[in-house]
C-alpha cells in the first residue's frame, strides 16, 4: 500500500472529514503501538509499511505491559487537538483493520502474537466501536 492508500482508508473506515486528521491518527496508534510491543517487531512491521507511516515506528519496541484502555489513552494524548478516548478507540481500530489488510498475514499474526486478550477483544474486532463503549 502507498501512503496516502493508507490514510484515505482509515479516514474512509472513521468517516474522518480530512486526510490530515486520518494521518495524524495513523501516526499516534502506530507511536502507542510501538510502546507496547517488544523487539523488533516495530521495525518488521514498519518494513512493509510506506515510509511516511513506517517512520512513526522506532526499531525497537518499548515491550510496555499496559491495557487497552490505557492504549486508547495514550492515542488520544498523542494525536492531541481534543481527541477523545472514544475518537481514539475508532480510529485505532480503523488503523489496524488498515494494517491487517496492508501487511503480510504472517507479519500481523506477529503483531497479536504480542498482545493480550482485552487487545484481541477491543482493538483486533470487527464489532462495532459503540459496543464497547463504557468498557
Amino acid at each position: 500500500m502507498k501512503e496516502h492508500e493508507v490514510v484515505a482508508a482509515v479516514r474512509k473506515t472513521v468517516g474522518l472529514s480530512d486526510a490530515d486528521t486520518a494521518a495524524t491518527a495513523t501516526r499516534a496508534t502506530l507511536s502507542v503501538l510501538a510502546q507496547r510491543l517488544a523487539g523488533h517487531e516495530p521495525r518488521d512491521l514498519a518494513a512493509q509499511l510506506p515510509a511516511g507511516i513506517a517512520e512513526a515506528l522506532p526499531d525497537v519496541g518499548g515491550g510496555e505491559a499496559f491495557g487497552v484502555e490505557e492504549f486508547y489513552r495514550r492515542v488520544a494524548d498523542t494525536e492531541g487537538q481534543g481527541c477523545t478516548q472514544d475518537s481514539a478507540r475508532e480510529h485505532a481500530r480503523a488503523v489496524i483493520a488498515t494494517l491487517k489488510a496492508g501487511v503480510t498475514e504472517g507479519e500481523f499474526a506477529d503483531l497479536v502474537s504480542q498482545l493480550p486478550d482485552d487487545y484481541r477483544q477491543d482493538l483486533l474486532t470487527t464489532a462495532p466501536v459503540d459496543e464497547h463503549k463504557g468498557r
